[in-house]
């Protein structure tokens, strides 16, 4: 479907980095399935687009949910601890609502994954665009909220710290 330039190298060592990362490989996916409706009407289902989609649900089924783990569990709470008390209250109703808004970017996901894997399973041969939209604006919001976050937990979040995310955040994935 798309060329998409590959990430840029980072570690679990820069767990604030690796979170933007994670975001990078959100939006490259929400653009592969922004063009996924337009190509299946020109090309149809084929093996190349069914690699595309395996490679989307691999990453929104295993991959997105320890990314949000990683948010909850380790790094909100680290940056609740280190920044500001001028702060504290914008980043707690932030915080409130990108765990809201995970909830529902995880509801958009299951509904939009069972369609993606009927479309691979040759069950059906579209997508519904307007569940795309749905999902690729959730990311949208989620991710313009989110990464201000990042900013401020790279600048005010001890560096031991941040080394202790990041071993959380590999142990997770046992890497």
């Amino acid at each position: 479907m798309i060329n998409l330039a590959p990430q840029e190298f980072v570690t679990w060592d820069q767990p604030v980095d690796m979170l933007y990362a994670c975001h990078g490989r959100v939006k490259n996916f929400c653009r592969q399935l922004s063009i996924l409706p337009d190509y299946l009407s020109k090309n149809g289902v084929n093996q190349p687009v069914k690699n595309d989609v395996q490679q989307i649900l691999n990453y929104f089924n295993l991959a997105a949910p320890l990314h949000h783990d990683d948010e909850e569990k380790d790094f909100f709470p680290a940056l609740l601890k280190f920044v500001s008390a001028t702060q504290k209250t914008k980043v707690l109703e932030d915080i409130a609502e990108l765990e809201r808004q995970h909830i529902v970017l995880h509801s958009n996901w299951d509904k939009l994954s069972a369609q993606l894997t009927q479309l691979i399973q040759g069950e059906r041969d579209n997508v519904d665009a307007e569940l795309i939209a749905q999902f690729i604006a959730g990311y949208d919001v989620h991710i313009a909220l989110e990464e201000p976050l990042f900013a401020l937990g790279k600048d005010c979040i001890l560096p031991t710290e941040l080394q202790a995310i990041g071993k959380i955040m590999a142990d997770r994935r046992k890497v």
